[in-house]
């Protein structure tokens, strides 16, 4: 299913721990890790869709996490040509998500990679909010920083209340150490309205 622009619709998960680190997933015999992702489906919400692949990729239930927030617009990342089936080329330009910021309310031995008959990852952990984004495939680093960036405001304190404003302005010392170097004077922004 493509937009008429030739984009597929898709989901991007960014699962929080009680720490406020994300899980990332190492992608099944590569050496290249991302967030859980995945097509929505025919009639599906982009909610429907995300719990859905929230249990095909790691295995978790709707009960196991909570809704912090999500992008407000679709993100769009176009896929290069070597990567495109040669039937799909010619149409098939890339994915535009919706993002979704999850807080894990259950534990770690909820998550499960083996969870369907075609695993996405065969190796997960936790890693700081700001993920060095060199281990994620070039052409997703652009959607994956507006993704972190727009949902950042909405990360919990770890006194359990959410915080407004930029992790720049309202962030911990180990939140700004962390941040990559071409993050740290990005100007407070809101997210880029695009067309659906």
């Amino acid at each position: 299913m493509l937009d008429r622009d030739g984009f597929r619709p898709n989901v991007g998960i960014i699962l929080l721990n009680q720490k406020n680190q994300v899980f990332w997933g190492k992608r099944i015999r590569t050496h290249s890790w991302q967030f859980p992702q995945g097509g929505i489906d025919r009639g599906e919400t982009p909610e429907q869709a995300m719990y859905r692949e929230l249990h095909e990729e790691v295995g978790l239930q709707p009960e196991h996490v909570a809704i912090v927030a999500r992008t407000r617009d679709w993100l769009r990342y176009e896929v290069p040509q070597r990567y495109i089936r040669r039937d799909a080329r010619g149409h098939y330009k890339g994915q535009k998500q919706i993002w979704f910021l999850l807080q894990l309310t259950g534990f770690d031995w909820n998550l499960n990679l083996r969870a369907t008959d075609h695993p996405e990852f065969d190796a997960w952990r936790w890693n700081d909010y700001w993920v060095p984004l060199d281990a994620v495939v070039d052409f997703k680093r652009g959607v994956y920083h507006d993704a972190l960036t727009e949902l950042s405001r909405y990360l919990p304190r770890q006194d359990g209340r959410p915080r407004a404003g930029h992790p720049r302005s309202a962030a911990g010392s180990r939140l700004e150490e962390s941040v990559l170097p071409e993050q740290q004077n990005l100007p407070e922004q809101e997210s880029k309205a695009q067309d659906s």
